[in-house]
């Protein structure tokens, strides 16, 4: 419950800014999202963990309805604010882990940016399998890290010291075998890089000078081969961007 208690806080204090976040506003996951889905006018959607609503402004006008659901509260609200002008979105305060949906509930499922908050990934794909109905879709896109235990120690490392509620980016090895056990069956993914301009990254998070230049210092002290594989990107010894993988798969359920 600490955890969770973790995210509520973090995610309350700095609510508006995932609504204006360019990272979660805009990206190619968005639309391909959409091509991978095609959405009917009948379907019921549930955008899980929404943060600032995006998924669910891309779907809304496509769909029937659309429930946005998030651990916090203060971060739904900024969503559904964000999302007054559609008329078919609801939003529900809503435990990933433990969704208060019925079975087979919704056409479609999707989580977006969100998944590596969840300090039981398992449980959350059981409960997506659960309320999904028998042939639907459900779509995650999320921070991955590497199958090397040391690149992957240090992305969760500095995601970590950047937001305390950040619990653990999977490899893509374990999702699928989260997915597998729960009859959800892989039809498309697509692994990509996603370029961060560390200055918003780091700020969207931590207001304090000092922790923000602490994880300056420690990305940009990185050994070759862990800048390499972040692209990170260093002018006049400040690091401007880096990148990190995001995955993005559809399952139907069985």
């Amino acid at each position: 419950m600490d955890t969770k208690r973790n995210v509520q806080e973090q995610f309350g204090k700095y609510a508006n800014r995932y609504v204006t976040s360019t990272t979660h506003a805009t990206g190619e996951d968005l639309p391909m999202m959409v091509d991978w889905l095609q959405p009917h006018k009948t379907d019921k959607v549930l955008d899980i963990a929404t943060g600032g609503g995006h998924v669910a402004r891309t779907l809304a006008p496509l769909v029937k309805s659309v429930v946005i659901s998030d651990l916090t509260k203060p971060m739904l609200h900024a969503a559904a604010t964000y999302l007054k002008a559609y008329e078919n979105v609801d939003a529900v305060v809503a435990d990933a882990e433990e969704l208060p949906f019925l079975d087979e509930s919704f056409d479609s499922v999707i989580c977006r940016i969100a998944a590596h908050h969840f300090p039981n990934p398992e449980r959350f794909i059981q409960e997506v399998a659960r309320v999904l109905k028998k042939g639907g879709a459900f779509v995650l896109i999320d921070n991955v890290s590497s199958e090397h235990d040391e690149i992957a120690d240090f992305y969760n490392n500095f995601e970590k010291k950047r937001d305390c509620s950040h619990q653990r980016a999977l490899p893509i090895s374990e999702w699928k075998s989260l997915m597998k056990h729960s009859l959800l069956q892989i039809q498309k993914q697509s692994l990509r890089k996603k370029t961060l301009p560390f200055n918003e990254w780091v700020s969207r998070m931590i207001d304090d000078e000092y922790e923000r230049e602490e994880i300056h210092q420690m990305m940009v002290g990185a050994d070759q081969e862990v800048k390499k594989y972040f692209e990170m990107k260093v002018e006049e010894n400040r690091l401007m961007s880096f990148a990190i993988d995001e995955w993005m798969v559809l399952c139907t359920k069985e």
